[in-house]
């Protein structure tokens, strides 16, 4: 399976934001962005020359880089939320919303969406009491997500649950800390999904 193997912080410096990608250091005095608030490499100081092709591709990549997906996904994603009804970008952040890694994290289960994709990974979540591996599974409104009955005290369920509440679980789902689940209520609407995206400008993008 290909994926992203390099450093998380260097991805959120590239975008000069936090993206929240590494958990609890994302909030504390070690956060590289804090430290170095500008992109990484040689050239990271210099003065960038701004266009509209540019602002269009560094919020795409923000994006992909927020929900772990590499492009041809992403792009696969853009094209399905094309072919819904509705607005093109408003579809394409709920079905980035709706994979399971994501709902994982979301619910306060995991620290981060790579820590909730490794879980699922490892077989730890069940999804309507059937074990699912697949990070990208689409989970559906009246769909329960629960931590393995023999994984509910793994490391990365504990130390998210020692941080819960600081994050606070959007009203779409429904979190049981002492079950260690989660039901999806409702897909989510464009006010509850609240990553610093602008994603108008993803479908000006892919729309030349």
């Amino acid at each position: 399976m290909a994926r992203y193997t390099g450093p998380d912080c260097r991805l959120c410096r590239r975008e000069r934001q936090k993206l929240y990608l590494k958990g609890t250091k994302c909030d504390s005095a070690k956060c590289p962005v804090e430290l170095r608030p500008y992109p990484p490499g040689e050239h990271g100081r210099g003065r960038i020359r701004e266009s509209e092709y540019l602002l269009q591709l560094r919020e795409k990549q923000k994006a992909r880089r927020i929900y772990g997906v590499l492009e041809k996904q992403f792009r696969n994603y853009y094209e399905e939320a094309n072919r819904g009804e509705g607005l093109t970008g408003e579809n394409l952040l709920q079905l980035l919303e709706l994979r399971l890694d994501n709902v994982v994290y979301r619910a306060g289960l995991a620290r981060s969406r790579d820590e909730a994709r490794q879980m699922v990974l490892h077989r730890h979540v069940e999804v309507n009491g059937r074990v699912t591996n697949i990070p990208s599974y689409r989970v559906r409104p009246g769909d329960e997500v629960k931590i393995k009955e023999k994984s509910k005290d793994i490391t990365p369920v504990i130390g998210a649950l020692e941080i819960f509440g600081r994050h606070a679980v959007p009203a779409w789902l429904s979190t049981d800390t002492e079950a260690r689940k989660v039901t999806v209520q409702d897909t989510p609407t464009r006010p509850q999904i609240d990553v610093p995206v602008q994603e108008q400008l993803i479908v000006e993008l892919y729309s030349k």
